[in-house]
């Protein structure tokens, strides 16, 4: 959920702002009595026999990290459909939505400080940069600034060096909050919108993300050897890496990218605004992916049993893919894990639902809600032309998961007052989990927003906190050791 480049960028919020000026989807009221010996199964099945744990493990540790159209990324699609045709789901296939772009991996990462004196350095590729095509010593030079003229005027401080940016942050923070928390009940009840991004702060990051592209194309074609970042966020140890381009033809071939610690990054800057030469060892491997440049989400049913009402759907998921640096357990294999341990209750349970139940794993998330909207536009009309297709009516909901691993506490109803009504009965048994909260705000920034475009009620869940945007959002610790697990058998249940 952070920024994408610029095409991207745009589309995904302006699926947020589309999300403000839609009127709200009628759900209609009606009987919403609960089935307390079906509940109390659910619970017992989710909160006593979970298989979280297991599902957990194979999306993070054994498929690894999840970067769209990489070789990770087709393994855990190979695993979840083979998974949830093992469940007895019927139409689990993996789906292409259309073209995305290059697949990438990291072969080789090596980053150390060699003069003036050796020190290894905590770096990481920038996802779909390239390597340097062996071990190459170089110096740094610092880039005071962005503008094209001041770069050009210092070509040959660029050419076969190593180019850093001047810092504005040179300090860390001591900080006196926790790094994890969970929300209160005041929280809860003041609770606000999420995620949701304005025009005026459009206009505040735009200019910048263009103007820094524009410099890293200018640094290139200096010779630069490589470019090496400081990591935005603080915290201690962490280092965030995302990217904004580099998946589509016209991005390649990319210059070699690394994202630093802060750490090393304010020392390497340090020894250099006193004067002292600094030069670094690189050697980087990577590997683009250009034989499908599809990409697919991968979907599956429980279906319905009721004649007249089989044909409409209810749909649950998250995004599947993931940033490189970790194995994505907290973004998003977290709801990946709840939304198939949920679909794995029912299955269990032999439920017979009137609707049909769809689950789907999305790709391209990250580089901007892509497999969703691919997905949303494939199947239901696209929110451009506000032209329906004949399967848009028989979409009753989609619930989304993708605040990190913490417990659902509750449910934002996107000003849809309609269904506000509903949750409210539904969250009544879950009460002494911890879900009692129907917000009337919004949230924004992932895959339910595709949906709402169309006209379709999408949700998005609200989750305690806990260190999903202070340390583990697309940062190199978003691991399994991460992972509230009692959390996420609490939010399969719910």
């Amino acid at each position: 959920m952070y920024l994408p480049d610029q095409t991207t960028f745009f589309m995904r919020k302006i699926l947020s702002l589309l999300l403000l000026l839609l009127p709200g989807i009628g759900l209609f009221a009606q009987d919403e009595s609960i089935d307390t010996d079906m509940m109390n199964k659910i619970r017992t099945e989710g909160l006593t026999n979970s298989k979280v744990s297991w599902i957990a493990h194979q999306i993070t540790d054994v498929t690894g990290s999840r970067l769209t159209n990489s070789p990770g990324y087709h393994k855990a699609v190979d695993w979840v459909t083979k998974t949830l045709t093992s469940w007895g789901l019927t139409n689990v296939k993996a789906e292409p939505w259309g073209e995305f772009g290059y697949g990438w991996s990291v072969d080789k990462s090596y980053a150390a400080l060699k003069f003036p004196y050796y020190a290894s350095l905590t770096a990481y590729p920038a996802p779909w940069s390239s390597g340097t095509s062996g071990l190459k010593t170089a110096q740094v030079f610092l880039l005071d600034n962005y503008d094209s003229l001041y770069i050009l005027n210092n070509a040959d401080k660029i050419r076969d060096h190593i180019v850093m940016y001047k810092t504005v942050d040179t300090l860390i923070q001591t900080s006196f909050k926790p790094e994890s928390s969970r929300y209160t009940d005041s929280e809860l009840v003041n609770m606000e919108d999420q995620h949701m991004f304005s025009k005026e702060m459009l206009k505040m990051f735009v200019p910048t993300i263009v103007k820094k592209l524009n410099a890293i194309k200018q640094i290139q074609q200096m010779g630069a050897l490589a470019i090496v970042e400081m990591t935005r966020e603080q915290a201690d140890g962490a280092v965030f890496v995302d990217g904004f381009s580099g998946w589509k033809k016209q991005n390649q071939p990319a210059l070699p990218m690394l994202l630093m610690s802060k750490e090393d990054y304010l020392k390497i800057e340090r020894l250099l605004n006193d004067g002292t030469a600094v030069s670094l060892d690189l050697d980087i491997k990577t590997t683009l992916y250009g034989n499908d440049l599809k990409s697919y989400n991968v979907v599956g049913e429980i279906a319905g049993t009721d004649p007249t009402l089989k044909a409409e759907v209810v749909m649950l998921g998250g995004h599947l893919d993931s940033w490189q640096s970790a194995t994505g357990a907290t973004d998003n294999g977290a709801g990946c894990i709840a939304t198939m341990e949920a679909i794995r209750i029912l299955k269990t349970l032999g439920i017979q639902p009137k609707r049909t139940i769809r689950i789907a794993l999305w790709s391209g998330e990250e580089q901007g809600l892509l497999g969703s909207f691919g997905y949303v536009k494939n199947h239901f009309g696209n929110p451009i032309d506000m032209k329906w297709k004949p399967e848009q009516s028989k979409i009753s909901a989609y619930y989304n998961l993708d605040n990190g691993t913490g417990k659902i506490r509750g449910i934002f109803a996107q000003s849809n007052e309609k269904a506000a009504g509903i949750f409210k009965k539904w969250l009544e048994p879950f009460h002494d989990l911890g879900a009692a909260t129907v917000a009337m705000q919004n949230t924004g920034s992932t895959d339910h927003l595709s949906f709402d475009a169309v006209g379709i009620p999408g949700f998005q869940f609200i989750q305690d906190p806990l260190d999903y945007m202070t340390r583990t959002h697309h940062s190199n610790h978003d691991t399994y050791e991460h992972l509230a697990i009692n959390d996420l058998k609490q939010a399969a249940v719910i």
